[in-house]
């Protein structure tokens, strides 16, 4: 998947992974949308991070477009995170 591609640039973890993607759809012309946020509101890398998703999504054979929606509500939490995150950053799910 693309988006397992594209790293938080604090964390050593996809964002895929760390649960930055709300949401992801892909329409009849190929056009992608997604949703996603960050782990920190005020991240000077945003712009980056946004570029880096809507660069491999649109290099996925086949996508058109990407839109990329930077949202902060709800906010992220580790909760969100899968257990190979968990697992890669030493995390225990309970913690």
């Amino acid at each position: 998947m693309a988006l397992r591609q594209v790293y938080d640039p604090e964390i050593p973890v996809n964002i895929y992974d760390l649960g930055l993607i709300y949401d992801l759809r892909v329409n009849q012309q190929h056009e992608v949308y997604i949703q996603m946020t960050l782990t920190a509101p005020n991240c000077p890398m945003a712009d980056y991070v946004v570029d880096q998703v809507r660069a491999a999504v649109e290099d996925v054979p086949g996508v058109v477009s990407a839109q990329i929606d930077l949202v902060f509500e709800p906010a992220w939490d580790k909760s969100r995170m899968s257990e190979e995150a968990l697992v890669e950053l030493g995390l225990d799910g309970d913690e």
